[in-house]
């Protein structure tokens, strides 16, 4: 009997824990992959590697495609992929290029065999798809030039590679001499580029050559870890809601995948992507010109719930502790497939900064259908908008995440009807946040920018059932329904617009709840008029301006709380001058009780395991000091000077 149980204890350990195979640049693809005879590619391992298993990657430049044949079998029994502790190990979808020859001046030239390609020419691809709406008079391939690890500027005619003075948009100036051409016929690929007076045949140059880096052909591969990776130079095709959704790392339409501690930078359109496969709708909006994207967009959710769009299926992901850089379109974008993800502890820059074309999928996370996605503990900056959440962001929750320096908004919310729980976050662009949604709650924020409005009465977007992907109804978006609590405003905006406010001033139109429910008012009115708004206990400074109707709010205008954020070692440091009677007015606890439920879904602020809700840590997971918390986000804010660390994630070496 002990023999019998014993053989079991090991056969079970056996299917929990798997085979560790090894993967060297000195390996051979007919080795057996154990650590002293490895594979020589990821793609090998990739290939044979089962639920329990190990793959281990030592240090080296792999110019793959890994390509998961497998997946695991739940959260324990799952593939990890990860570099080997201590070693930098390099997944690239580029190959180097050194057979270049000069054409004139700095500009060089090199002829490629269409062959070289195989059955994907990134030079012949184009970029488009739905939602992509300037690509300023011409055609954007999906190839990349690096010179030395920066990618250089595709340009429309080899005229203008040579013409070193030719600015045709602002965003060339950086690139004027850094550009690159390119032409294919039926048996060649040509590239023309510039390169800042280098050899490029002594300097490194890499060209995009592969659609991904890593992510499955297939979907349904569940349970993969894909830890402590460098990934970058994916030809990626442009990712709206409608279509596809590529990325250079992605779980492609699968369950519970884990990227964590990786450097991913340089993907032609999106970084990771947890969005949509191809069978609800690829680009119809696009390709058959008759119904206009929103209807396409309401079709692919309706077809993706018939294909078997729920929480047993796809989703639950979690992406941890990347750093995430240099991608055109989003560092993490998805519709459908990201429902019940975490995202937290990543860090975020420099997303669609090259500007060569335009679209409204566009941001550092764009996410669709984030229905109970936690959004947490992110340092996300110098993006061209922060965080966007369109279309059902039911149940989500964005909190403890700093945000700054986007040109566009920190945060854009479009078109959700809630709940949606908005916490602790620092938000100091010019603009905070876009508000075109109802149903959120925002709690002890600090807003440095103002907030803008916009209406969206003819956008009909679903809303869910709590907690799942079925589709209660559709409803438009009149505004309202929000909650402001515990909030420091400190806007400095001077511009006058009808749109754009300095605080919950943007809500002096709304009505109280008891002015409908109290009034006779039917349900029908609520298609009519804008809803009700719950605003208290906020703190206004600068050019701030408060709720007409707020109770306890302090209204400090004209007090510069000299908020400043610079950079320090290992991250940022925000300093807030608070004024004297800082505390002065009561604030209030923030749970499931006092926000009640969204109107429209009439689904409760909760966790999203169905229990009540309450904010009870601050920026830093510190649990609130006194008997009744304060505003903003830091537990130990008091009048006068407080600073606040806040650590990012650098990963390149």
């Amino acid at each position: 009997m002990t023999n019998l149980f014993l053989t079991l204890i090991c056969c079970f350990t056996l299917l929990v824990n798997g085979k560790e195979y090894h993967v060297s640049k000195q390996g051979n693809d007919n080795n057996p992959g154990s650590k002293t005879a490895p594979f020589k590619t990821i793609s090998k391992a990739a290939t044979i590697a089962l639920a329990g298993d190990i793959i281990t990657v030592h240090e080296g430049t792999y110019r793959e495609r890994v390509n998961p044949l497998n997946g695991g079998l739940n959260d324990q029994q799952r593939i990890t992929y990860r570099a080997a502790q201590g070693e930098v190990v390099w997944i690239k979808g580029s190959e180097v290029i050194n057979n270049w020859k000069r054409y004139k001046g700095d500009v060089w030239k090199v002829s490629i065999a269409n062959s070289f390609f195989g059955d994907f020419n990134p030079y012949k691809e184009i970029l488009k798809g739905d939602w992509l709406m300037d690509t300023y008079g011409r055609d954007h391939h999906l190839g990349e030039v690096y010179l030395n690890g920066e990618a250089l500027y595709e340009i429309n005619t080899l005229e203008q590679v040579l013409d070193l003075t030719s600015l045709k948009r602002a965003s060339d100036q950086e690139g004027s001499k850094y550009k690159w051409y390119c032409s294919v016929n039926d048996t060649t690929t040509e590239i023309y580029a510039h390169f800042k007076g280098q050899n490029p045949n002594k300097a490194l140059v890499e060209i995009n050559v592969r659609p991904t880096v890593f992510f499955p052909k297939k979907t349904g591969v569940n349970y993969i870890t894909v830890s402590g990776f460098y990934l970058a130079h994916a030809a990626t095709q442009w990712a709206p809601p409608t279509a596809e959704q590529e990325g250079l790392i992605g779980p492609y339409w699968s369950k519970g995948w884990i990227i964590e501690n990786n450097y991913i930078a340089y993907s032609k359109c999106s970084g990771i992507s947890i969005g949509k496969d191809r069978k609800s709708g690829h680009n119809e909006w696009t390709n058959l010109k008759v119904k206009h994207g929103t209807q396409r967009e309401r079709d692919v959710i309706f077809k993706a719930l018939q294909q078997g769009w729920n929480k047993e299926t796809v989703g639950s992901h979690i992406i941890r502790n990347n750093e995430i850089t240099d991608c055109e379109q989003t560092g993490i974008c998805g519709h459908l497939g990201g429902v019940f993800s975490k995202i937290y502890n990543n860090h975020i820059y420099n997303i669609h900064i090259r500007k060569q074309f335009f679209g409204y999928e566009i941001g550092g996370i764009k996410l669709h259908a984030a229905i109970d996605v936690e959004i947490t503990s992110n340092v996300i900056h110098d993006n061209f908008r922060g965080i966007w959440l369109d279309w059902q962001a039911q149940g989500a929750r964005v909190s403890k995440n700093l945000l700054f320096n986007h040109p566009l908004e920190d945060l854009f919310i479009e078109v959700n009807h809630g709940p949606l729980l908005v916490d602790n976050n620092i938000l100091l662009s010019e603009i905070s946040l876009l508000n075109v949604s109802q149903g959120t709650a925002f709690a002890h924020n600090i807003f440095g920018g103002s907030i803008k409005m916009r209406l969206a009465p003819d956008r009909f977007t679903p809303y869910h059932f709590a907690h799942a992907t079925a589709v209660m109804g559709l409803m438009s978006i009149l505004h309202g329904d929000d909650r402001y609590y515990n909030n420091i405003f400190a806007s400095n905006n001077t511009h006058a617009s009808p749109t754009i406010f300095t605080g919950t001033n943007a809500y002096n139109k709304h009505p109280l709840a008891t002015d409908y429910w109290y009034k006779g008012k039917s349900p029908k009115d609520f298609a009519a008029h804008k809803l009700p708004v719950y605003i208290g206990s906020n703190v206004y400074y600068n050019l701030s301006k408060p709720f007409n109707r707020e109770a306890d709010a302090l209204v400090k205008t004209g007090y510069n709380p000299e908020l400043k954020l610079e950079e320090s070692i290992g991250g940022y440091t925000l300093t807030i001058n608070l004024s004297n009677d800082f505390n002065s007015t009561p604030k209030v606890w923030v749970n499931s009780a006092l926000l009640g439920a969204a109107f429209q879904s009439e689904a409760a602020f909760e966790n999203p395991n169905g229990t009540p809700m309450t904010i009870s840590t601050d920026f830093y997971n510190t649990p609130w000091i006194n008997a009744s918390p304060v505003a903003g986000p830091l537990a130990s804010f008091k009048p006068g000077l407080n600073t606040l660390n806040i650590p990012v994630t650098k990963k390149l070496p």
